[in-house]
């Protein structure tokens, strides 16, 4: 997804308030009588029956069946048998992406492009001081086109005013005549490098779809959103991931604007949230981090780890780059953002100064190119480097040995591959699906797996993610034995993904994605044992509460954000 999606979304909300972050408690809390489980960091799962808590917010103890408990703390949480695990780690999303979504029109629901023109219409009615319409979401392969929507069809539903809207991978998006105005583009213009305007055949226009690098061309015509604005997205995109369970994040693609935003919430102390920031390539990378990556801040809830890098688009877009044609669209082969040289040269000026370099890459030959690039800078640049690409959904078979090389990080959303197996079909045909979203494959060399949801692209719900990871079916339990069965994970390489690993992914695995002894305290009550639940069930799971710190941040039965304290707080929470 485009970072500078976030950007051009600029409806003008109410900032709403944030959760506050006091200081962690001065206090040990037991929590005691839960059915836990965690990723051990080895590849398995531990279980436990409980833990203390210490006053810095880190795990003090874990306790085990038969283990003897402290007699005195401060405070005791009553688990009541409930299960708890890990907070989960999103290794891959977009924070105010996901915060601007919530205060824009959503089209991911809309079955049909009519559905879509309707909704489009009621927000324009609804919103008559916007001045633009604005939103995400809108997915034509969902709609049942075999072709991109048209200015023409979006002129229908907003009238004059400029609209934009970008597609659900945040790699295309959907202008109207009056955007197309605004932007002054015609049948003259000319499409940026990695980027596609798509036109009318009989006179060249545009016709309403500018793919990756042509998206540039509208949004930058398009008003900016205010600081406050930034704001309340940063404030609904936690409310967001902590109802889901979601207690650490990596941004990709932060902007300054964005970083400040993150800033600004922490020295209020509305951070709750860990996120962990790839900045919006190399110039944001110097305007946040300068001449290195920054330490942890605000007791381990920011850091700027490294940069974000775009290789090449999506498939529903025909913006990734394959090696062969698409077998859908035979003179397209997608739009790569730049050569190997220029992917290099842009690598190495990351890593002289020590940032992290994460890479999106789709397509088998945007894969090929960056596992290249890899190897070349990997003779220069020593050390811990892990370096990352960003989706690696299609690859060529031939290619997959090399991510054990050099310690390359597969940072994958596994609902990418639920919501996209029929459209893969589709792009790739029938003979080049042995490398699409290959898991197992992949874990098999020594890489290390980081499993994310690409939010907003997907929503961020890691147990989702779970489910589909062990049995590669959509929620309607299809395909029956799972799509590429042999790629599907054990149980516990899921969960390891979406925890230890994704802690691994952003050097953070010395203190995040585990309940043991010297962890930050971040943790979940949920209602299924993800070790043991059904697929269906796992699928299901409800998050109870979500404690960040050793501190409740989220409860289901307050459905709100809950501002830290400097006791806990938690439904089961008794003082001693």
């Amino acid at each position: 997804m485009n970072s500078t999606k976030g950007a051009a979304f600029a409806l003008l909300l109410a900032t709403a308030a944030g959760p506050a972050l006091a200081p962690a408690a001065s206090a040990d809390v037991l929590v005691d009588n839960v059915d836990g489980v965690t990723a051990d960091g080895k590849g398995g799962v531990e279980r436990f029956e409980g833990f203390l808590i210490g006053n810095d917010g880190r795990i003090a103890e874990v306790y085990r069946h038969g283990d003897k408990r402290p007699k005195k703390v401060d405070y005791q949480v009553d688990g009541k048998g409930r299960s708890v695990v890990p907070g989960m780690i999103d290794a891959h999303g977009h924070v105010m992406g996901t915060g601007f979504a919530k205060m824009t029109l959503d089209l991911s629901m809309a079955k049909t492009l009519d559905e879509a023109l309707s909704r489009i219409s009621a927000w324009a009615a609804a919103h008559p001081d916007a001045p633009w319409i604005l939103g995400s979401g809108w997915n034509q392969v969902q709609w049942g086109l075999d072709r991109m929507p048209t200015a023409a069809e979006l002129d229908s539903a907003t009238g004059g005013k400029p609209a934009w809207l970008t597609r659900v991978d945040g790699h295309a998006g959907w202008a109207n005549s009056a955007a197309i105005s605004a932007a002054g583009v015609n049948a003259t213009t000319a499409a940026p490098a990695g980027g596609e305007i798509l036109r009318i055949a009989a006179n060249k226009q545009p016709s309403g779809v500018f793919v990756d690098g042509a998206m540039a061309l509208i949004e930058a015509k398009m008003p900016k959103p205010r600081p406050e604005d930034r704001d309340t997205a940063l404030g609904e995109a936690q409310l967001a991931l902590l109802a889901q369970g979601v207690t650490a994040i990596a941004d990709m693609g932060t902007s300054i604007e964005d970083w400040q935003s993150m800033r600004r919430a922490a020295d209020a102390g509305r951070l709750r949230i860990r996120i962990v920031t790839y900045a919006d390539g190399v110039d944001n990378m110097a305007l946040i981090g300068g001449p290195r990556p920054t330490p942890w801040l605000y007791d381990d809830h920011l850091k700027m780890n490294g940069v974000k890098l775009y290789l090449d688009g999506a498939l529903g877009s025909r913006g990734a780059w394959l090696k062969q044609p698409y077998a859908d669209a035979p003179g397209t082969r997608g739009l790569p953002r730049m050569n190997e040289t220029q992917l290099g040269n842009l690598m190495s000026r990351a890593a002289m100064d020590n940032f992290q370099v994460a890479i999106h890459a789709i397509g088998d030959q945007a894969n090929a190119t960056v596992l290249a690039s890899i190897e070349d800078l990997s003779a220069t640049y020593k050390g811990d480097r892990r370096w990352r690409i960003e989706h690696a959904q299609i690859l060529d078979p031939a290619d997959i040995l090399r991510f054990g090389k050099f310690g390359t990080i597969a940072s994958m959303q596994p609902q990418h591959e639920a919501s996209d197996r029929t459209m893969a079909e589709a792009r790739l045909g029938p003979d080049r699906l042995a490398g699409a979203y290959a898991w197992k494959s992949i874990a098999a060399t020594g890489a290390t797996l980081a499993f994310g949801s690409d939010t907003p692209v997907e929503p961020a719900q890691p147990f989702v993610g779970l489910a589909v990871a062990i049995t590669r079916q959509g929620a309607d339990g299809q395909p029956f034995n799972g799509w590429q069965p042999q790629e599907a994970l054990s149980r516990e390489a899921a969960l390891s993904a979406y925890t230890t690993g994704a802690a691994y992914a952003m050097f953070a695995e010395d203190r995040l994605g585990r309940i043991a002894k010297g962890y930050r305290a971040d943790f979940l009550f949920v209602d299924a044992d993800p070790m043991l639940a059904a697929p269906d069930k796992l699928r299901a799971t409800k998050v109870l509460e979500t404690w960040i710190g050793g501190q409740l941040a989220w409860s289901a039965a307050k459905d709100r954000v809950i501002p830290a304290k400097n006791v806990p707080t938690g439904e089961a929470a008794a003082g001693r």
